[in-house]
């Protein structure tokens, strides 16, 4: 699961991911569940391990489908989350973390499909 997180400049969060899958490339903040987790709980985890970030979960924003190692399919599902607290750093997996513009997304490595997602979503960040 993963986070679309926007501060008040309507920048969204990303982070840079630190292995693999995805070592190298930015993305939405988030990860695998633990055994018996929520998504909610997950992803109140995850944050704060990856961003140093407290969040508020909000809607889900939708679920996509990406191929793992060894035919694995991963069922992915993003919400919408506000901050409620903390300070944005690079933490657990996340080699960087940074609030991105659209102009920013445009420049950055980003994971495979995911501009196009989000703007299926609308939920791109402001130019």
């Amino acid at each position: 699961m993963g986070a679309i997180v926007f501060d008040a400049s309507n920048r969204l969060l990303l982070v840079k991911r630190g292995r693999p899958p995805g070592a190298g490339l930015w993305s939405v903040p988030g990860g695998r569940l633990e055994p018996g987790e929520s998504d909610e709980a997950g992803l109140l985890r995850e944050l704060l391990e990856e961003t140093g970030l407290r969040i508020r979960v909000g809607r889900l924003a939708g679920t996509v489908e990406r191929p793992g190692p060894d035919g694995v399919t991963y069922v992915i599902r993003d919400y919408v989350a506000t901050v409620s607290g903390g300070t944005p750093t690079a933490g657990d997996d996340a080699a960087d973390v940074r609030w991105c513009t659209m102009d920013d997304l445009g420049r950055l490595p980003l994971t495979d499909g995911l501009l196009r997602t989000l703007a299926e979503w609308d939920a791109l960040p402001a130019s």
